[in-house]
């Protein structure tokens, strides 16, 4: 099995990942480029957000494998092949996101935020306390990584409900779908959580009119992607007391700009695109069972469904 490596990554990083996926598979002929030698034997690509027009010329390719769970930048590559594309969906970076989700949602529940920022003033203030099952977590997004964030959550003893376009049933969570549901659903939390995928109908959802329908002085984790957050909105928000605090991992321009204003700004924590590190030694167990899966002529495992946008 002839198996290309691309994406935008450093030599170290491809290297790193070049040596994890030879070991899972070490039958395989791994390249990373593609030659006219080499052109016809491919048939599978494991990418990480290669650039655009890197998977043409490969006639026989049937499966792309992404490395990253999101592929919203993979997709809008207009010369992307006519074949199947996976995402990445690991189980140890949805534990991971987890993880972040509860940092996040603790330290806005306990004013640990507000308490920092005490702490830099020396003010001694001690803050109204609440009970995890007064604090109302409304989560965006309820794929696995949401899933699991939500399980976590309820664990606690949070009030966590789940939001999503496409409707559905999750047990042990109580979930809402579709824009009408949204805005009451917002009116009513005090924290949010974006894990959605950033597709045509999510991007700019987290603008002034989202942010006007929060109940006001709510906290805000953006976890998913820049492009959800309309930050001029989201600043003023900020300004006007409509939302609290905000603790956001990912931006539309990454690194984030040094004069940008989120860095300086006292209610917002910016995190530099960490909440869920991807794993290369889980992550290649999950790439290798795809590819075994596309050898064998057995069924493929999360599969995009590109008319949606994951």
């Amino acid at each position: 099995m002839d198996i290309l490596l691309c994406g935008s990554f450093d030599d170290d990083e491809r290297d790193a990942w070049l040596a994890q996926l030879q070991d899972a598979l070490a039958d395989a002929r791994w390249h990373l480029t593609v030659t006219p030698a080499n052109a016809e034997r491919i048939t599978a690509a494991v990418v990480a957000n290669p650039p655009p027009g890197s998977l043409q010329g490969l006639p026989n390719l049937r499966l792309i494998q992404s490395l990253w769970a999101g592929v919203d930048r993979l997709l809008n590559d207009s010369s992307l092949p006519d074949v199947p594309v996976a995402r990445m969906v690991d189980p140890a970076m949805s534990a991971a996101m987890a993880e972040t989700a509860l940092w996040a949602t603790l330290s806005l529940h306990r004013h640990f935020y507000a308490y920092a920022r005490q702490q830099r003033t020396c003010e001694w203030r001690q803050l109204p306390q609440r009970r995890a099952d007064e604090i109302q977590v409304t989560l965006l997004g309820t794929g696995q990584m949401g899933r699991v964030c939500a399980m976590r959550l309820l664990a606690l003893g949070y009030r966590v409900t789940g939001w999503n376009l496409r409707g559905g049933t999750l047990e042990g969570l109580s979930l809402e779908h579709g824009m009408d549901a949204l805005w009451p659903l917002l009116a009513r939390s005090d924290i949010v959580i974006n894990l959605l995928p950033l597709t045509a109908q999510t991007s700019d959802l987290l603008n002034r009119r989202f942010f006007d329908a929060l109940l006001p002085g709510a906290g805000l984790i953006n976890l998913a992607r820049g492009g959800h957050v309309v930050e001029a909105d989201l600043l003023d928000a900020l300004e006007r007391g409509q939302v609290g605090h905000a603790v956001l991992d990912v931006f539309r321009c990454e690194p984030l700009p040094a004069d940008d204003p989120l860095w300086s700004h006292p209610r917002v924590t910016v995190l530099p695109h960490v909440a869920a590190a991807t794993d290369m030694r889980s992550a290649a167990r999950v790439v290798v069972h795809n590819l075994r899966a596309l050898q064998d002529g057995q069924p493929l495992s999360d599969l995009v469904e590109r008319s949606r946008g994951y």
